[in-house]
């Protein structure tokens, strides 16, 4: 018997995008010495240096008592504080959720309210954060793909999803912004796919880790959708997942918090007292600071709106791109093979981005990641300009 063969999803996962990523660059040498990854969607901004100042200050506290499920009061009422500045959404103590990144968190939700063998559907935009299959998959749920395209600004269309798939579904995975094209949902979208919700029975995972990082207009909330509905009880059937890593450069702190129906909240909170994921008190104390203060988080998103007025200019000779709304991706279609292309970009410049058909899944004959590649202008902004250079004299042949 093999490994995991008493569960017939981890059979069926695939290999994360950047495992091939790492099989198709392999044994290939760069003819720069001096790398530039582009590819994961890692931040590596500074961090705020008063939150490290606090998690160094709670450290000895930190270690000294088992933290618990639900987190401290303190951290639960700063993220609802948050909420409310944000987005003008007042939300009870029993709709916060503290959870350990929201990567592990997004997994967990489908573990937690999926019936395993019945059929259940987890829909999905195609391309897609790989996790949100890996959870169906691992939950015993059918992953039901929504292809995307440039026409429906990389959003499902609710309109064109039958009846009968709808009644099946248990989970609808949304991210707004988009990975990996940074296009935002309006509120008009998001209430209707809370309507939805309601009339089928299913759970909307609104996935909003990278709602902080804007141009112009700030995004809404799946939460200011739901808040505007006339709903059995607030927020029904909805759960938003929000992240420390991409608003505050702190991607290995592994803090967010899940915020929605209260009902829901409840049964996942249950779930994860057997799953055993509390969040340490030094990375509670961290992140109260982090949620308290705004001012970090307006600084942090200059630095992407000069990375991506750099790459309007550098570009812009070289390869036809539009500056996304928000998040901090370039989605660009390179008119070819996605794949070779970024093997040939490592090759000539050790710049590393992923192509689309490998966030992506075919469905009818069409991967519609396939011809893109995704850019991450996560790199500190001289190295992001550098790689940008070498982009467009490789794109040229210069």
């Amino acid at each position: 018997m093999s490994m995991g063969a008493d569960n017939a999803g981890f059979e069926s996962l695939q290999p994360y995008p950047f495992e091939k990523l790492r099989q198709l660059l392999e044994g290939v040498t760069p003819s720069t010495p001096d790398p530039i990854p582009l590819s994961i969607g890692e931040p590596r901004h500074e961090p705020p240096a008063f939150v490290l100042d606090a998690y160094r200050d709670a450290l000895a506290e930190g270690v000294s008592r088992y933290p618990t499920i639900q987190g401290s009061e303190a951290l639960r009422d700063a993220c609802r504080a948050w909420l409310a500045r944000r987005f003008g959404v007042r939300v009870d103590d029993d709709m916060v959720q503290p959870v350990n990144g929201t990567r592990e968190a997004l997994f967990a939700v489908a573990q937690a309210f999926i019936r395993s063998g019945s059929g259940q559907k987890v829909l999905m935009p195609n391309p897609f954060y790989q996790i949100y299959e890996g959870a169906a998959l691992m939950a015993g749920a059918e992953p039901h793909y929504l292809n995307v395209s440039s026409e429906d600004d990389f959003l499902p269309d609710l309109e064109a999803i039958n009846a009968e798939t709808l009644a099946a579904t248990r989970i609808f995975y949304l991210c707004s912004p988009v990975n990996p094209c940074g296009t935002i949902a309006s509120l008009a979208y998001l209430q209707r796919l809370v309507e939805l919700a309601i009339r089928y029975d299913f759970i909307v995972v609104a996935d909003e880790c990278y709602i902080e990082l804007y141009r112009g207009t700030a995004p809404v909330s799946i939460l200011n959708a739901a808040s505007a509905l006339s709903l059995p009880r607030p927020c029904a059937n909805v759960l938003a997942f929000h992240s420390l890593s991409k608003r505050s450069n702190l991607p290995g702190l592994r803090s967010g918090f899940v915020a929605g129906d209260a009902d829901m909240i409840a049964r996942y909170r249950a779930y994860r007292t057997y799953h055993g994921c509390s969040m340490s008190l030094a990375v509670q104390k961290a992140s109260i600071a982090a949620w308290s203060d705004d001012t970090h988080v307006a600084a942090n998103r200059a630095l992407y709106d000069q990375k991506f007025t750099d790459a309007g200019r550098i570009l812009a000779t070289a390869l036809a791109i539009e500056i996304p709304p928000a998040a901090f991706y370039l989605w660009p279609n390179i008119g070819g093979d996605d794949v070779a292309f970024c093997r040939d970009l490592f090759a000539h410049t050790h710049v590393t981005a992923v192509p689309g058909s490998y966030l992506s899944r075919e469905v009818d004959g069409v991967n519609p990641g396939s011809g893109y590649v995704r850019l991450s202008l996560v790199a500190e902004p001289h190295a992001t300009r550098t790689a940008l250079e070498r982009i467009a004299a490789f794109i040229k042949g210069d």
